[in-house]
């Protein structure tokens, strides 16, 4: 008998036809085919190598590590970067990837050269690196604000400045340039005379297999047309969280004996394996009725994938409710990343104050700055809760300012190695969705002790300036403080006192102001602080920073249903660059002060430069469709940014899409411990084009800054040196890293989660869109309205016909429409890089999916 017949059928176990996860293996796995394996299942993947083997060929130079990175839209393809910056390894088919999931860390060997992957010059070979993820609920690439930010993301300037270089969405390979740069397709013609209706593939003329260089055998190739092909041996780190959200069905076969053990779930993200789950772990009417639970969403724990089997094992962790619904499909995001939303363990409560109301001990008193008489206030989203920093800004009499930044002392209630600091450092941040947000920190000090509240007493951490009218600092202070905020702005009462400088505002038009000052007062302190915070800005950006803005979208939600009722981009005005900018000050100014105190162990926050490839690839883009982009620094890429556009409709929507062309080669800024890092050049922040930054704003919701409020302390005095190791603060860095990276992919989540039921309650909606990006039979487009990117493809569009071809080295497609009457002649639509187009955005029948359907041209 041939032994593949007595391996397991994936027929047998279940697998539904057609999309299955079924390990195929690649031209290397089959020659064994054949061999007999005396009496066990023969192995489908490659046993791991030893953590010795590994760590000798890594010093060898034989092996090569890095984050795996599965492309979400060919689960078969999976990528790890190069570590010189070049185009990306490339790991074909599961067998390949061996059980390694998406975002772990893996040990890599190359694979002979006749088994690289060829890429055939004429770009009909798109992917040669992950796509981006242009189908719901991928699309909005860091482009979405929740509605309670809080202080999530609408105002926090670590998040504005880095926005884009904080993560530029893991899923993204290394090639987004090749959907835009097909090089030499041959022209094509179609005859529109014959009234065929040519949709689809019969609409463009493949490129055959031999059009590439005339040798296919890759050893005989130069490494241009070459990408390295590599095989898993090992797993360094498992970051994947093993957890995911998918349905349930009863296996195939329902004579096998696994049958009535074993249940097959399902993945919603293909990305990860089928699993096997124990039939006494599912609902008990399952086996009998599992019509019930065909919507039913349930959280799997993978627990083992044995080298003998095409599936993973793993345990129902919870049934989370129908599919398609808000609740059950957040429950789902927060498993599958990781995001711990349990109630806060006693132990970590203990650590509170446990005497309520809380209040300053005099003799903490004594050992700060007394702020609470001066005029100091709060501005931010009107949601906002955790109130982390508030602002101060007094004339002096000799026409300088005295500005100051106050930033909760969250380090005074969480102490070093106390159960509650060990909950805070797992977390390591808070994590914003759109209708609510999973803290960091227990309310009482989210919401209370740590917020400054107005007509409170609250103890801070302060930064104070003597600065001239232009922004320019004469002298700096730090040190522990109590203040007593007069009020709390938003950003919509600060930008109106921004716009209307002569205004007398009544008590009625702002939120309650202490008696303690004036109106007139908190008005003249905002007009001073934008004033002074234009000079700083137009400074930093004279010195080389660069900003990238990318539409962000934000919810209004039905108080009663929490459903989305509507959304809107989120404006970002002059009351948030105020903010923005002291917070960047403060930011800065502490990161000096702490790495002069303690060279060995500051925690900064490091901005590595745009990956070389893919900038490379995007220089080539521009100079394709005729851009002049300079490119030599973040600051020349700012300036070609802003002044090379207009202010008409079109210009502005071109620069939305090169905005989130640019913001593809950006790295993601990391924390680190400049113990570790010997070179401190690498300590650089490239967006802001500073030598050194940290995070210091925003201890309720970051750990980060925590650390950095002890440092601070420690360097002034006021505490004792802090008792981590330089390695234990880079492991911490480490952790906040990969969380922050999580964080920011669940609020994209979250925000496609509601935009996507917006368009199934709301829909179908309309709207501009620009042309980002064209293949041979598809093309990218941003919405204008939603900031959502989506991939319209020729063969879902009543057209005749539609064909590609380069017009210079542009790629365009030509769409012969139907006529809508007989009588009437095919309408010719042009769709090229820039082409502004309208679209209708449509609810699919599967839960939670969406298309883009083009409108049809006016035919006048």
């Amino acid at each position: 008998m041939n032994n593949s017949d007595s391996r397991i059928n994936p027929r047998q176990l279940g697998t539904p036809r057609g999309g299955s996860y079924a390990a195929v293996p690649t031209s290397g796995d089959r020659k064994n085919r054949n061999k007999p394996t005396r009496g066990r299942k023969k192995s489908i993947f490659e046993a791991y190598m030893s953590k010795e083997d590994v760590s000798a060929g890594l010093k060898r130079g034989e092996l090569i590590q890095g984050p795996l990175r599965i492309n979400p839209k060919k689960y078969h393809e999976a990528f790890i970067p190069s570590p010189d910056g070049t185009r990306d390894i490339f790991i074909d088919g599961v067998v390949a990837r061996n059980r390694a999931l998406n975002g772990d860390i893996v040990v890599v060997k190359l694979l002979p050269k006749e088994q690289w992957k060829v890429i055939k010059p004429d770009g009909s070979d798109k992917e040669t690196e992950a796509t981006h993820e242009s189908d719901v609920p991928e699309d909005m690439l860091g482009t979405c604000i929740p509605q309670e930010t809080a202080k999530g993301d609408a105002r926090s300037p670590d998040v504005i400045i880095e926005a884009q270089f904080d993560d530029n969405d893991a899923e993204h390979g290394q090639d987004h340039f090749q959907d835009t740069l097909p090089d030499d397709i041959k022209k094509l013609s179609l005859d529109t005379g014959e009234k065929v209706k040519a949709v689809g593939i019969s609409g463009v003329h493949r490129p055959k297999q031999d059009d590439g260089p005339k040798v296919n055998d890759p050893r005989f190739l130069s490494d241009k047309f070459l990408q390295r092909t590599a095989k898993v041996v090992y797993i360094l780190e498992k970051k994947h969280s093993r957890a995911a959200t998918g349905f349930i069905k009863l296996l195939a076969d329902k004579n096998s004996e696994l049958f009535r053990r074993c249940a097959m779930f399902s993945p919603v993200d293909h990305r990860v394996p089928r699993v096997y789950v124990s039939l006494a772990d599912c609902p008990p009417d399952f086996v009998t009725r599992p019509e019930d639970y065909s919507n039913m969403l349930f959280v799997c724990r993978i627990v083992d994938w044995k080298d003998d089997s095409n599936f993973a094992t793993g345990q129902l962790a919870k049934s989370l409710g129908q599919a398609g619904e808000i609740e059950p499909e957040t429950e789902g995001i927060l498993m599958e990343y990781g995001v711990d939303f349990s109630d806060f363990p006693p132990e970590a409560l203990e650590c509170l104050p446990q005497s309520l109301p809380w209040v300053i001990s005099p003799g903490e008193m004594a050992r700060r700055k007394d702020l609470r008489k001066e005029c100091i206030f709060t501005i931010d989203p009107s949601t906002a809760k955790d109130l982390d920093d508030a602002l101060s800004c007094k004339q002096l009499p000799d026409g300088n300012f005295e500005v100051g930044v106050h930033i909760a002392d969250v380090s005074y209630f969480v102490l070093e190695e106390t159960a509650l600091d060990k909950v805070a450092s797992e977390r390591a941040t808070s994590v914003y969705l759109v209708q609510k947000v999973i803290p960091m920190l227990p309310k009482l000090l989210c919401e209370e002790l740590c917020s400054l509240n107005p007509m409170r007493d609250r103890l801070t951490f302060s930064v104070m300036w003597k600065v001239t009218p232009e922004g320019k600092i004469l002298d700096e202070w730090f040190g522990r403080t109590v203040i007593c905020s007069c009020v709390k702005l938003s950003y919509d009462h600060a930008q109106s006192m921004i716009e209307s400088p002569g205004k007398m505002f009544s008590p009625e038009e702002l939120p309650p102001v202490s008696p303690q000052h004036s109106i007139a007062e908190i008005q003249q302190a905002v007009l001073n602080l934008h004033r002074i915070a234009q000079h700083l800005r137009k400074q930093r950006f004279i010195d080389g920073a660069l900003r990238l803005d990318q539409l962000k979208l934000s919810f209004t939600l039905d108080q009663e249903s929490g459903m989305p009722q509507g959304c809107y981009i989120y404006q970002y005005r002059d009351s948030n660059k105020l903010v923005e900018e002291f917070m960047l000050l403060a930011n800065m100014a502490v990161a000096h002060q702490i790495y002069r105190s303690f060279p060995e162990q500051a925690l900064l926050r490091r901005h590595p430069p745009p990956q070389t490839k893919l900038l490379k690839d995007l220089m080539e883009f521009c100079n394709q469709v005729g851009l002049d982009i300079d490119f030599s620094s973040a600051g020349t890429l700012h300036k070609s940014l802003n002044e090379t556009f207009g202010a008409d409709k079109y210009s502005e929507a071109r620069k939305e899409v090169l905005t989130n062309m640019f913001s593809r080669p950006m790295q993601m800024a990391l924390y680190f411990c400049t113990g570790v890092l010997e070179d401190e050049t690498l300590f650089r922040h490239y967006a802001l084009n500073v030598p050194f930054y940290t995070h210091f704003t925003s201890p309720i919701r970051r750990y980060a800054d925590i650390i950095v409020h002890r440092l601070l302390s420690a360097s002034l005095g006021a505490s004792s040196p802090i008792k981590m190791e330089k390695e234990a603060i880079q492991r911490q860095a480490d952790h906040c890293n990969d969380r922050k990276m999580a964080s920011k992919r669940v609020q994209e989540l979250s925000a496609d989660l509601f935009f996507a039921i917006f368009v199934r309650e709301c829909g179908p909606l309309e709207s501009e869109a620009m042309v980002m990006g064209v293949l041979n039979e598809a093309f990218d487009v941003l919405v204008l309205k939603f900031g959502v990117q989506k991939r319209i493809y020729c063969n879902a569009l009543p057209l005749l016909g539609f064909h590609f071809q380069k017009v210079g080295r542009k790629p365009e497609l030509t769409l012969m429409w139907e006529p809508e009457k007989p009588e009437q002649e095919s309408v010719p639509q042009v769709i090229a890089i820039f082409t502004l187009v309208e679209v209708v955005l449509t609810s699919d029948s599967v839960p939670l999916k969406y298309s883009a359907l083009l409108k049809r041209p006016n035919s006048e």
